[in-house]
């Protein structure tokens, strides 16, 4: 069932990254907030969602569908899909190419096939549960193991000032100690750079499930663990790593400050 999932989530994630490029050539106007004024979506957000969600149902009637734009459908199928219509929102807002369509199918709670494409430069990461990971259909792999200091992070930032606050002070601590922080402003993507071996590890507070669903699942056919957690001030988290070193870099973000205290690695 996975290989028919990623097959029609390839086609729709496509479908709506091409709507998403066509309305960023038309210029973008935010069209309202959510958590904070910096929240910001767009129309584009609200018609890719739609479109996604019309493509997934029409072809799979049965089926759920939760979506960041407010779409929560209970299917009876036992198929679920998790849509982020653009994730990087800001990004997109200013042109900056580094947003993207994310779609993911799970079954019985667990994803089994997702699909990143950058909607700025077209670039597809794909992979479904025990069959690899893909971009542009080249088999990923995560970069070898390197010690702390020689790692390259990423990580973003909240949209409420209080909980960016306790992000900058951790990251502040976690700067002297690794490579160098990078913060391009898509998790979907950043999991996928993590995939492609661009990057050595990713930690973020306040990531909902359509950010990470598909990119997580990337990453780990690519050989990367990813663990959902807490975050220092209270919000979902996501910690994702080359499985070597995973537990040095666990040890590293929360000695840092980016996670709850008393944090163990799977809670």
């Amino acid at each position: 069932m996975s290989a028919e999932l990623l097959a029609l989530a390839l086609d729709v994630a496509h479908e709506a990254s091409g709507l998403v490029a066509a309305r960023r050539a038309e210029g973008v106007e935010v069209a309202g907030t959510k958590s904070s004024a910096v929240d910001i979506v767009t129309e584009a957000d609200t018609a890719s969602e739609q479109l996604i969600r019309r493509r997934i149902l029409a072809a799979r009637p049965a089926d759920g569908f939760l979506g960041e734009e407010g779409s929560d459908i209970h299917g009876s199928s036992g198929v679920r899909w998790i849509a982020d219509p653009i994730d990087g929102t800001v990004n997109f807002l200013y042109g900056l190419p580094q947003y993207a369509v994310s779609l993911a199918a799970e079954v019985s709670g667990e994803i089994v096939a997702g699909v990143v494409v950058n909607a700025a430069t077209g670039v597809t990461y794909a992979a479904r549960r025990g069959g690899g990971a893909t971009r542009d259909g080249v088999p990923l792999r995560v970069r070898a193991a390197v010690p702390l200091g020689e790692r390259l992070v990423l990580t973003g930032f909240n949209y409420e000032a209080h909980i960016r606050e306790v992000q900058a002070a951790a990251a502040a601590r976690l700067l002297p100690q690794v490579r160098d922080l990078r913060r391009l402003g898509a998790c979907a993507l950043d999991l996928c750079h993590i995939a492609e071996g661009a990057a050595d590890g990713y930690v973020e507070e306040g990531v909902a499930l359509w950010d990470h669903a598909a990119g997580a699942l990337i990453a780990e056919e690519a050989g990367a663990r990813s663990v959902r957690t807490v975050g220092r001030g209270g919000k979902p988290a996501l910690v994702c790593a080359p499985r070597a070193g995973f537990e040095e870099f666990w040890a590293l973000v929360t000695a840092c400050g980016f996670l709850a205290e008393g944090t163990l690695i799977g809670e």
